[in-house]
């Protein structure tokens, strides 16, 4: 069975909606290279058809959108004695397809229903339309595995209200749909329930002479009208605003550390935070605070190059492999890190995995997009 499906649905006009499947339920839809491969190439083919007015991208199955990338067949590669191009190919095709998402032409909607998280974040992200539902669960939890979040949150974390983005990117704390909306990492709450119903809406528009994001617009706008009963506006990082204004309102990574840590609750929300940075990687979280910091000012295009480099660094470092072996492999929940505590991370430690990998990146190609998404 393919690992991704491309259900082609006709409009009343005798236009085509373009609706792709991620289609791995049982690792939860994790994106493979072959998965990057397929979607990427339709994607470039449908861009060329004046027929296709708009896609969907949606999961297999009701648990998740796409948990992440595929880390453990990529982990499984490293420990097999492959080099970094093992690695480069993996995350330059996964980089290159979340900025052809950025920068697509025609509407893009993607339903983030379920677990969304790591690269399921960077595909949701770069979409014009992007929907969560009651369902909804979007994280970038990648401290735990030694890694950082990538897939373009460089970006788009440095676009959150305050310091938000640093503190989800070192606890990966859970957003849910009105956390989403909130932060504007989505456009629209939507039951999932309605799902088939959008397909058909869509397909009963007249498109010819319409201006097609104005349309998909109105549709969406339409469902999230009837699903408003349904919303709940419980935000835990909107209520917890302040209190994480003053954790990372310090001089160093580990003294956020240390702030959060001393924060006495029986808030479960700060309770899971203060549990991840205990059991995450002190290096991860020293490397997350650094390459927030390096691409603040920069443009997506360069953010993307930023993380290319830093993410094959991790992976010709024990940090990042040891994460998935403890995490997704062996599943004993016991890493090694390399560092007890992130006191004891030494800024050497960190310089080395900001040295270029190359002389120039591999994404130096990347196309400026006609619209203000650089």
């Amino acid at each position: 069975m393919s690992a991704v499906l491309f259900n082609s649905h006709s409009t009343a006009d005798g236009q085509i909606i373009m609706e792709v499947v991620l289609n791995a339920e049982r690792s939860l839809n994790a994106l493979s290279l072959e998965m990057i491969g397929l979607i990427g190439a339709r994607l470039t083919q449908w861009e060329g058809d004046d027929q296709v007015r708009a896609v969907v991208l949606r999961g297999a199955g009701s648990k998740a959108f796409c948990a992440g990338g595929d880390v453990v067949a990529l982990y499984h590669a490293l420990k097999s004695g492959s080099d970094r191009d093992t690695a480069r190919r993996y995350f330059e095709a996964e980089y290159r397809l979340d900025y052809q998402l950025h920068t697509y032409s025609k509407p893009l909607i993607c339903w983030g229903d379920g677990i969304v998280m790591g690269g399921g974040m960077g595909l949701l992200s770069g979409c014009s339309q992007r929907v969560v539902t009651e369902h909804s669960m979007l994280a970038m939890p990648e401290v735990t595995i030694g890694l950082f979040p990538d897939v373009g949150a460089s970006w788009f974390l440095n676009r959150l209200p305050g310091r938000l983005g640093l503190f989800l990117a070192m606890t990966g704390n859970p957003v849910n749909a009105a956390d989403a909306i909130y932060l504007g990492l989505a456009d629209r709450f939507i039951t999932s329930d309605r799902y088939a119903f959008m397909l058909e809406q869509l397909c009963e528009q007249v498109w010819t002479g319409e201006d097609a994001e104005r349309l998909v617009s109105r549709v969406l706008r339409t469902l999230e009208a009837e699903s408003k009963s349904q919303f709940s506006p419980h935000s835990p990082v909107r209520d917890h605003f302040d209190l994480i204004q003053d954790i990372t309102d310090q001089d160093s990574v580990d003294a956020v550390v240390e702030a959060l840590l001393a924060t006495e609750t029986n808030d479960k929300w700060i309770e899971r935070a203060q549990n991840a940075v205990r059991k995450g990687s002190a290096l991860s979280l020293w490397l997350i605070d650094r390459q927030l910091r390096r691409c603040r000012s920069l443009s997506l295009r360069e953010c993307f190059a930023e993380e290319l480099n830093l993410a094959v660094q991790c992976a010709l470092h024990r940090e990042f492999p040891e994460g998935v072996r403890a995490l997704l492999v062996d599943k004993d929940r016991k890493p090694q890190w390399t560092f007890a505590s992130a006191g004891g991370v030494s800024k050497q430690a960190v310089d080395q995995f900001f040295e270029p990998v190359w002389p120039e990146s591999p994404l130096a190609d990347l196309p400026k997009p006609d619209v203000a998404a650089d």
